[in-house]
C-alpha cells in the first residue's frame, strides 16, 4: 500500500490478469489516474482498460435499475432531432448555454442508496468535456446533488428517458471522435452508467449540422482549430474565439 493505493506491479501481469486488477481497483473506488499509477501503465491505457472492464461487467449482468435521469434545459438548441417529439416537450431554447448539455444519471445501489454519474457534453464540437462519478448517495443526498449539478442553468433540469441521455452523451462523444477529439479521461469511469448504445440515432450534432467550436476561458484554441482543419477542412466549420 502506498499513498492510499493498492500497488499491483511487483510481478509482470498478463492482459487478462491486468483487466481483473482494474476491476478490483475500480471496486475500491480508484480513479483511472490512480489505476495507471498502481499498475505502472499510461493513463490512456488505464482509461481504455476501465472502459473494457465496465463493458464486460455490463455484458455479464443486467444493469442496475434506473433511479432517475435528468438533462439541462435548452439542450436541443441548434440541433436537429428526428422521430422523437416527446424528447422536446419541455424544451426551453432560451435556457441553453452555447451547445453545452449537462446530463445526470442515477441508478439503484446496494442498501437503499443510489449511484450517480454526471456528464458535460459539447454537442456542437468537442463531445464529452467532463464527467464525474460514480458517486454513492442516499435519496436525500441525490436531491441536493441534482440541484447543485444544474445550478449554472436558467431553469430547472428536465427528467428524461435514459434513451435520450444515452444518445446525447454517447452520440456527442461519437460525433467528436469523428472530428478528431477524444472524451475527457474521466468519462471512462462513468460511461457504463449510461448503458449500451449502437447509434446512429435521432440527433444530428453540430450547430445546425455543422461543427461549431466555441472556445472556453481556459482553452487554447490553436490545436482545436488545427484538428478541425485536418478532419473537416477550412470552411467546413464555424468558430467563436475570444480576442486576446
Amino acid at each position: 500500500m502506498r499513498d492510499g493505493l493498492l500497488v499491483l506491479r511487483s510481478v509482470p501481469v498478463q492482459p487478462d490478469e491486468r483487466l481483473e486488477s482494474v476491476r478490483l481497483l475500480r471496486e475500491r473506488g480508484q480513479t483511472p489516474k490512480q489505476i495507471a499509477r498502481a499498475l505502472g501503465i499510461r493513463p490512456g491505457e488505464a482509461a481504455r482498460l476501465v472502459r473494457v472492464a465496465a463493458a464486460g461487467a455490463q455484458a455479464e449482468a443486467p444493469g442496475p435499475a434506473l433511479a432517475g435521469c435528468w438533462i439541462s434545459p435548452g439542450w436541443s438548441t441548434g440541433l436537429t432531432v428526428c422521430g422523437h417529439p416527446d424528447w422536446l416537450l419541455h424544451e426551453d431554447p432560451a435556457a441553453g448555454i452555447d451547445g453545452l448539455a449537462a446530463v445526470l444519471v442515477a441508478r439503484k445501489h446496494r442498501q437503499g442508496k443510489v449511484s450517480v454519474c454526471g456528464y458535460l457534453a459539447d454537442l456542437y464540437c468537442l463531445g464529452v468535456k467532463n464527467a464525474l462519478g460514480p458517486k454513492i448517495v442516499d435519496d436525500l443526498g441525490l436531491q441536493g446533488f441534482v440541484r447543485d449539478f444544474f445550478s449554472g442553468y436558467d431553469g430547472d433540469p428536465v427528467e428524461v428517458p435514459i434513451e435520450l441521455a444515452r444518445e446525447v452523451v454517447l452520440g456527442s462523444a461519437g460525433y467528436a471522435r469523428s472530428l478528431g477529439f477524444d472524451p475527457h479521461p474521466d468519462f471512462a469511469a462513468a460511461e457504463g452508467h449510461l448503458g449500451p448504445w449502437t447509434g446512429p440515432g435521432a440527433i444530428t450534432f453540430g450547430k445546425d449540422g455543422k461543427p461549431l467550436y466555441i472556445s472556453g476561458p481556459y482553452d487554447d484554441p490553436r490545436p482545436v482549430m488545427r484538428t478541425l482543419e485536418r478532419t473537416v477542412g477550412r470552411g467546413n466549420f464555424e468558430y467563436l474565439v475570444a480576442a486576446e
